[in-house]
């Protein structure tokens, strides 16, 4: 069937935020039209945005769904996703069942809650000696450079056995490969981190440790279940999302934490909340906002067909926003229960290492507030760059003082 929908009338995505931690002020009207209404992407595809809560849980876990992106039907958002579209699959979040499942099974026991427990302390002594560093500086301090990007590069590498030596690089590579500027800027990236993992996997089948990275070396890739190009996926998919993502929550969650000093102040009177408020603040910022499948058949969902080969965008910024499941839903709530958001998605694809970011986010943001009790921005709001509607959501720099 020939869609027939005129572009010219639809909201187009993604939008870039006015406010880091809120939903783009153009999403207005589609929180207005849930569950789900017609966007345009980059290229003028119209798409379905998924913007109810219970529609996209019930989506999110509908196997009729996939996540690869190498076929022609998979929503590209933007032109650098087009560029390398014709590139494998991506590991586990571009892999659908079965697959997906057998690179999911080799990784679980790596990130459960009782392997996460035994990380809390190493995870403690980073914290400190990352804000002990700041402290002995002296302010102010450039909070993501400091702390928001270091605390989670330097907990992944030892999770997976890469040299944090190497940070500087990965880091580098990671922000291009999710930011460009340009589509030819993030293939680059993606092979030169591709070249890097592959060298630190040789060395690690000569002489192996025993990070996770060197599990997979020998407990899958010698033995023949995965090749080295699966081995080097895996290893990519881990070291970007393993430290992107947390960084950003930990960036833009203390500037939202500043910016809302009546809440900031109840965590600080009452530090049993922080568990709490770490769970309102991932539903609040929602920060990889657009989450990407194709109908691999016809669904039905909410009154509406979705047609074999229809895109979809689930908006977890809107998702997370729906008043029908949050009262107040742009207000920050500690004493709410948002456990239930879609912050690190639903169904087979929920992020793998989500009890690991709260686990960083809540050592971390609960130190800063007692070691700097009298932390506040360095320059006024208005003026600290955030990233664009493109990219995970989050802090370009984070200027503090105390």
């Amino acid at each position: 069937m020939t869609d027939t929908t005129d572009v010219s009338e639809l909201v187009s995505f993604p939008q870039d935020r006015t406010c880091p931690y809120h939903p783009p002020a153009a999403y207005d009207p589609l929180r207005d039209a849930r569950p789900l209404t017609r966007i345009a992407l980059y290229d003028g595809r119209p798409v379905w945005m998924v913007t109810g809560h219970a529609v996209a849980r019930e989506l999110l876990a509908d196997q009729r769904l996939s996540t690869d992106s190498t076929h022609d039907a998979f929503p590209l958002p933007t032109e650098r996703a087009a560029v390398v579209r014709s590139r494998r699959r991506a590991a586990l979040i571009g892999q659908d069942d079965p697959v997906h499942h057998t690179q999911r099974r080799m990784l679980i026991p790596s990130f459960t809650l009782k392997r996460v427990a035994d990380l809390r302390p190493r995870i403690r002594r980073t914290v400190d000696e990352l804000l002990d560093a700041m402290v002995e500086q002296g302010p102010p301090a450039e909070l993501v450079s400091a702390f928001a990007l270091p605390v989670p590069s330097i907990v992944i590498c030892d999770l997976l056995g890469v040299p944090y030596a190497d940070h500087d690089f990965f880091e580098e590579q990671s922000r291009r490969a999710l930011r460009g500027p340009r589509a030819e800027d993030t293939q680059d990236a993606i092979e030169q981190l591709e070249g890097y993992l592959g060298d630190l996997a040789d060395a690690k089948r000569a002489a192996p440790g025993d990070g996770l990275l060197d599990q997979l070396v020998v407990e899958q890739y010698v033995p023949g279940h995965i090749d080295r190009r699966e081995l080097v996926d895996l290893a990519m998919i881990l070291l970007i999302a393993g430290h992107e993502t947390t960084a950003n929550m930990i960036s833009l969650g203390t500037f939202t934490l500043l910016r809302h000093p009546e809440r900031l102040a109840e965590l600080r009177a009452d530090p049993s909340l922080l568990p709490g408020a770490v769970e309102e603040l991932l539903r609040f910022l929602s920060i990889a906002d657009g989450m990407l499948r194709f109908a691999k058949e016809d669904i039905e969902v909410a009154g509406t067909t979705i047609r074999a080969g229809d895109g979809l965008v689930f908006s977890t910024s809107v998702i997370n926003r729906d008043a029908g499941v949050y009262a107040d839903p742009d207000a920050l709530d500690w004493g709410r229960s948002a456990r239930h958001h879609v912050a690190f998605g639903f169904g087979i694809h929920q992020c793998l290492g989500q009890n690991l970011a709260r686990a960083e986010m809540e050592i971390a943001l609960g130190a800063l507030l007692t070691r700097l009790p009298g932390l506040r921005l360095a320059a006024p709001a208005e003026e600290i760059p955030f990233k664009p509607g493109d990219t995970l959501q989050g802090m370009v720099e984070l200027p503090v003082t105390w």
